[in-house]
């Protein structure tokens, strides 16, 4: 089996807890050698502020080729491009454009008045700069707001022609999921890479909740699957190799690329990086 490239999805810490916890998921991971990692904005924008500080931190003090999510979400056009720059000013060249999720409780996405429509706004601004190499989102499932799944490829074509260089899929739970996926981006006349995001179920219950909130469909099997392991205290076992047996189907498949989101939890992530022949390649820096 092909040993694949691989990459981290990190959030920004809100405590001074959930800091050192962060850290810890950094050094963890970081021996890796990911391709890069990136850093979360919260629904509504709410970490804007977190995830800037988090970005800079990690690229000044860990040597790892870090990007920052932007959204669209509660900011203007300047506010939104005036973060991008100070990305720039601090040495980061890797942007995830998003649309971005609502705020809580307010339902669809809309508008700042004197902001992006949309994600391919802000990716055509973002392009228009030459400072970052944008990737963007891709939903292998229907998304809440997509009036069917071939509007969501539609859509991915898009943002791909109007400067993005790769995509990242929502999580699914199922290998087929991604390759139909693949096979219509591919008819629609898609061919930049699309990396497979890959989801270690750390807390069952807390996954299925986010699974239905964007439109994951959940195989029958998982429930009895995770009830079983349950009773058997056999939870994280069964988390590592569903994992494992999901990426080598997608290494199989001809995937090349993978994507975790970690959850800032790092050891499920790190045990199935293992099992796929990710070994440790480096030593973060040091930082005095």
């Amino acid at each position: 089996m092909t040993t694949p490239s691989i990459s981290f999805e990190f959030f920004p810490p809100k405590s001074l807890e959930a800091s050192f916890r962060l850290w810890d998921t950094v050094q963890t991971l970081a021996p890796l050698d990911p391709r890069f990692v990136s850093v979360t904005y919260g629904a509504g924008g709410t970490t804007r502020e977190l995830t800037r500080e988090a970005v800079g931190t990690l690229h000044k003090s860990s040597g790892l080729n870090v990007a920052a999510h932007l959204t669209c979400v509660e900011a203007t056009r300047a506010e939104t491009l005036e973060i991008a720059d100070s990305f720039a000013a601090a040495g980061v060249s890797e942007i995830v454009a998003l649309r971005g999720d609502p705020p809580k409780g307010a339902g669809r996405f809309t508008p700042h008045p004197d902001g992006f429509d949309d994600s391919c706004e802000l990716i055509e601004a973002l392009a228009e700069t030459g400072k970052f190499n944008i990737r963007v989102g891709a939903y292998p499932e229907k998304h809440p707001d997509a009036a069917n799944a071939q509007a969501d490829v539609d859509w991915l074509k898009r943002k791909l022609d109007a400067g993005a260089s790769e995509a990242i899929t929502q999580f699914f739970f199922e290998p087929e999921t991604f390759f139909r996926f693949r096979d219509a981006c591919e008819k629609a006349g898609i061919d930049a890479p699309i990396i497979p995001g890959v989801l270690p179920i750390e807390n069952w219950a807390g996954v299925r909740k986010f699974a239905q909130a964007c439109g994951t469909q959940i195989p029958a099997w998982l429930d009895d699957a995770f009830a079983k392991a349950k009773r058997d205290g056999r939870e994280d076992l069964l988390a590592t190799a569903l994992a494992t047996e999901l990426c080598s189907e997608l290494i199989e498949g001809g995937v090349e690329d993978l994507h975790f989101y970690t959850l800032n939890r790092p050891e499920l992530t790190r045990d199935v990086c293992h099992a796929l022949g990710v070994t440790p390649k480096v030593t973060l820096r040091d930082v005095a």
